[in-house]
């Protein structure tokens, strides 16, 4: 959200899902898209069988690149290095589309000079890739008709995470693709509302809309409508600072919603002394998880079989969901805040989700238009700024959304993972998701036949290593890292590269996050999951 905001103007997908079909060049990077979003991959396996030619940036050897012509395959956290050196091979052999770049884009000459030093021979000693792949990838992007950027965790969950995505946004504009069907960036969402999540404004320093907080006018906005004196004009923290402050006993209390920080958070060891420091934890979910271990009060959750409501998917599309049966806890989840908010002094009274829906449009401009009445044939797309509005399917097609209507090219330097191997921790471990298994487990475990598929978690190591270490595919093998350690079973696999290792974290038998780093993204806070330093040993 942070970054392509900062060079576009919305921290949103610019397309549509259906448009990456039509496009002629898909450039897949940090996303293993068949496994971590299944369905998505299904317009790409459409656009590859219509000829569409296919670049893979990813250190893993996924499904992918078997469709991938060139496969560029990276080093972890060297994403800056290589979309610089394309950027550099592209001004070099004039591909730019200088036209689109002079009327619709400022800052080009500081990116000119910024991407000067990353030649072919400097970036290939950065991240690993042969120069003659770097070259090709260079040539078939710009010289593309419609080309689309597909992107997920392996960009963001890294300390240069918000600048990662601000590289794409200036491999996007060098040359002028993007603002037109089946051309543009799609940022791929990691769950089905975290687009419809981000849009309310839990970032601590804006509004829902992305409305910034340190508006006055749009406070006054927001007093006026909400009923109440002031709102703070000051940011407050990130989930990730939340749990620093609570460990040194700043923080006093949290609830937590739908969400496993004891599983799914970086340094779990750190993780499970600040939920121990708070005076007063209340989880809300539909199964027991690592979390409600620290709980004080557990509250009943909803699935989404029990809701009313809406969610906002990834190509920012407002869709309706319906109930098909009660919540078996007798109160929806919305219902259960707004009985905390008035037994805590404030009066929040709503009579059903679309009143909820109301508000939202009557204070955010990017749903302004947008109403139960007008989500019954299959959703609108956000920006829909008025009733009459259709939606958005492509952004950017005439302005940006940042002041001024330009987009902004952003000089970026190769900073590398914050954590790096050493005799002691020689691997670099990247951690994702499965196909079979969703986020901590705690639904799709439960599942007999999922179960069967992958029943537990395994360590992916390379050939080579393996051999190195006497390893083979079912040995138990400790993993450490500078925090922690866990046993899991080992399975030698051509995936994963020499000198890289491979984990899920959707067990709770092998707890992955005890071992990632606590480095964080310092714009978003995001944590580095994509690369952290461990040793393997065979027990």
């Amino acid at each position: 959200m942070a970054g392509l905001a900062t060079s576009l103007g919305a921290g949103a997908a610019s397309n549509s899902f259906g448009q990456i079909e039509d496009a002629d060049t898909l450039f897949i990077i940090g996303s293993n898209t068949t496994e971590g979003h299944p369905i998505i991959s299904v317009h790409v396996n459409r656009a590859i069988r219509r000829g569409a030619r296919v670049i893979v940036a990813d250190p893993r050897r996924i499904e992918l690149v078997k469709y991938a012509d060139p496969w560029l395959n990276l080093r972890p956290g060297t994403n800056i290095a290589l979309l610089n050196g394309l950027v550099h091979i592209i001004l070099e052999e004039g591909l730019e589309n200088r036209d689109f770049i002079e009327k619709r884009t400022e800052g080009f000459e500081e990116l000119k000079e910024a991407v000067r030093k990353y030649t072919p021979g400097h970036v290939e000693k950065i991240t690993g890739v042969r120069k003659e792949k770097l070259v090709q990838a260079a040539r078939i992007y710009a010289g593309a008709k419609d080309a689309m950027i597909l992107y997920g965790l392996g960009i963001t969950e890294h300390q240069s995470g918000t600048e990662n995505a601000m590289a794409i946004a200036n491999l996007a504009l060098a040359c002028g693709h993007i603002g037109r069907p089946a051309t543009g960036i799609m940022a791929l969402r990691g769950q089905n509302n975290v687009q419809g999540a981000s849009d309310m404004g839990p970032a601590p320093a804006v509004f829902t809309g992305y409305q910034p907080i340190t508006d006055p006018v749009i406070r006054a906005k927001f007093e006026k409508t909400w009923g109440v004196i002031k709102l703070p004009s000051k940011p407050g923290l990130k989930s990730v600072e939340m749990l620093d402050e609570a460990k040194k006993g700043n923080f006093k209390g949290l609830f937590i919603l739908g969400e496993d920080p004891a599983q799914t958070d970086p340094d779990l060891n750190h993780v499970r002394e600040a939920l121990s420091s708070l005076e007063f934890l209340v989880v809300q979910d539909i199964f027991h998880t690592e979390t409600t271990r620290f709980a004080h009060v557990v509250l009943p959750g909803a699935s989404f079989a029990e809701k009313d409501g809406t969610f906002t998917n990834g190509e920012r599309r407002v869709q309706r969901i319906r109930k098909a049966i009660e919540p078996l806890s007798g109160m929806a989840e919305w219902q259960v805040i707004c009985e905390l908010a008035y037994r805590m002094g404030y009066k929040m009274n709503y009579g059903h989700p679309s009143e909820v829906m109301e508000e939202i449009a009557s204070l955010a401009p990017i749903y302004g238009g947008i109403s139960y009445a007008r989500l019954e044939n299959g959703g609108i797309q956000w920006p829909c700024p008025t009733k009459e509005h259709p939606g958005t399917a492509t952004l950017y097609q005439e302005i940006f959304s940042r002041p001024g209507g330009m987009a902004r090219f952003v000089a970026l330097e190769h900073k590398g993972p914050a954590e790096t191997t050493d005799e002691k921790f020689p691997f670099t471990l990247i951690t994702g998701r499965r196909r079979e298994h969703y986020n901590n487990g705690s639904m799709t475990r439960r599942v007999k036949g999922i179960a069967e598929l992958y029943p537990e978690e395994m360590l992916e190591i390379s050939p080579a290593d393996a051999e190195r270490l006497g390893i083979a595919t079912g040995d138990m093998v400790k993993v450490v890292s500078r925090r922690g350690e866990i046993k899991v079973k080992a399975r030698v696999f051509t995936r994963s590269q020499e000198g890289n290792l491979f984990l899920s974290f959707h067990h709770q038998d092998a707890l992955t996050n005890i071992l990632t780093s606590p480095h964080r993204d310092p714009v978003t806070g995001t944590p580095e999951y994509k690369a952290c330093a461990v040793r393997v040993e065979k027990i």
